[in-house]
């Protein structure tokens, strides 16, 4: 099964980082039969949509009241939700993330539409309990924040349902690329090394307080945003493949590795100072993150198509440096 040009596809969060990059990807394999739904607020994502063609933009409060109009809807891209993982307002969370998901999830069954939505792999907490995408057991995951916990609250209520035999649930690692300029806070470190380089020609990463890791090699799984939209694709266009699905490299890299090809792309020597994490962050910092992709790769993906120094190169080179979006 692939997706037809003729085929009606809805994106919601589709002026957002990872949307956005979905529907560049979209219109890049010939395909603008699309309806983008976002809140666009007043942090100006509205310049990811400028070089994209799609047939029309609804705001989230209007999207549900006007399902009944897209019955012809194949396709149903659920990537829209707070993503902030420092929000506190638990029932904005419930209501935005948890409720709406459920919703557009029974919508797209009973209109029998592909349902592909944005878990994440922030339901698995400190992974004491593993990242194991394979495992039935949802119960015995512990998120850490509420942001994490209203996604894990849609995952136990689409398994309870039995929706996930039917519908794709994808926990995306540590996701950056182009695109992402909006988030604030939320941005990657690539994001972010990239403007302290650029301005003082160094770059501050968090020291280790863990004796199994030196200052610099805490290790994360980094995936480069392009990488992930074709995993997406791949899952959306399997019939097969359904259930949750982690979404990374599967290789994890040091936060040293990340930064190093940035300096790289800039011709400028590697310089890093260790700075102090806040103690707010040291009990729930994460110190190795490792997306165990087999579940995806048996689905039949064929593999990352970028390294982590060509990714971030290629993000620097193409987008940072220039001031670019995706399709500009």
């Amino acid at each position: 099964m692939s997706i037809s040009p003729s085929d009606r596809i809805l994106v919601t969060g589709g002026a957002g980082f990872i949307g956005s990059a979905l529907v560049w990807a979209l219109n890049e394999r010939g395909h603008d039969n699309i309806i983008i739904s976002d809140y666009l607020g007043d942090d100006e994502k509205f310049k990811n949509l400028v070089p994209l063609r799609y047939v029309d933009y609804l705001e989230a409060d209007d999207l549900l009241e006007a399902l009944e109009d897209f019955e012809d809807v194949r396709y149903v891209f659920h990537l829209g939700a707070c993503s902030a993982t420092t929000e506190k307002d638990c029932r904005y969370l419930i209501q935005n993330n948890y409720e709406y998901t459920k919703v557009l999830a029974e919508w797209s069954l009973e209109n029998e539409a592909r349902f592909v939505y944005a878990s994440s792999a922030a339901t698995y907490g400190d992974g004491e309990q593993g990242m194991d995408d394979k495992s039935e057991e949802l119960h015995r995951l512990r998120p850490l924040n509420m942001y994490g916990y209203s996604k894990h609250m849609f995952d136990l209520y689409a398994q309870r349902m039995g929706w996930l035999d039917r519908i794709v649930g994808m926990k995306y690692f540590n996701v950056f690329g182009p695109n992402e300029d909006h988030k604030g806070d939320m941005r990657s470190v690539v994001h972010k090394a990239f403007g302290q380089i650029s301005e003082h020609g160094s770059v501050g990463l968090f020291k280790s307080y863990h004796l199994d890791y030196a200052d610099g090699e805490q290790m994360r799984d980094f995936l480069y945003v392009k990488d992930a939209i074709d995993m997406t694709l791949h899952l959306a266009e399997t019939p097969s493949a359904n259930g949750l699905f982690n979404l990374g490299s599967g290789q994890a890299n040091t936060w040293k590795a990340l930064v190093t090809p940035i300096f790289e792309a800039l011709d400028l020597p590697l310089s890093i100072e260790y700075i102090e994490m806040p103690e707010t962050l040291r009990e729930k910092y994460q110190y190795f993150t490792k997306a165990d992709n087999s579940k995806l790769l048996e689905s039949g993906y064929a593999g990352c198509k970028f390294s982590l120094d060509e990714a971030v190169k290629d993000y620097v080179s193409n987008y940072l440096k220039p001031g670019k979006q995706l399709g500009s």
